[in-house]
C-alpha cells in the first residue's frame, strides 16, 4: 500500500467530516450520550476493522472516542485509512 502525499490526504480529507491530519494520522473525537453508547459504538466499530484487517489507535473516556489512523507498513496514510474512516462514519451515521 503506497503511503499517500500531503496533498492526497488534504483531497480525501474534504469527503470527511470532522477529521483532521496531525502528525502523520487522520484523526477525530466522536462524543456520544453517555458510556454505553460510545461503547456499543466501538464495539460494532472493532468488528468492522477486523473485517477490513485494518486497526485504529483509539481510546475511550466516558462518552467521548477520539479515533487515529494510518498504516504503520507504510509510515503514513493511505487509502486503507480512508477507507476505514469512511466506514467509521457510516456506522456513526446508522446510530
Amino acid at each position: 500500500m503506497e503511503k499517500f502525499t500531503d496533498k492526497q490526504i488534504y483531497d480525501y480529507l474534504s469527503q470527511l467530516d470532522g477529521w483532521e491530519y496531525v502528525d502523520g494520522a487522520i484523526e477525530t473525537t466522536f462524543e456520544f450520550k453517555d458510556f454505553k453508547e460510545a461503547f456499543s459504538v466501538m464495539t460494532r466499530i472493532a468488528f468492522e476493522c477486523e473485517a477490513q484487517g485494518h486497526h485504529p489507535d483509539w481510546s475511550n473516556v466516558y462518552k467521548t472516542v477520539n479515533i487515529r489512523l494510518s498504516t504503520h507498513d507504510a509510515n503514513g496514510v493511505t487509502e486503507k485509512d480512508f477507507a476505514l474512516a469512511r466506514s467509521i462514519e457510516d456506522i456513526i451515521e446508522s446510530d
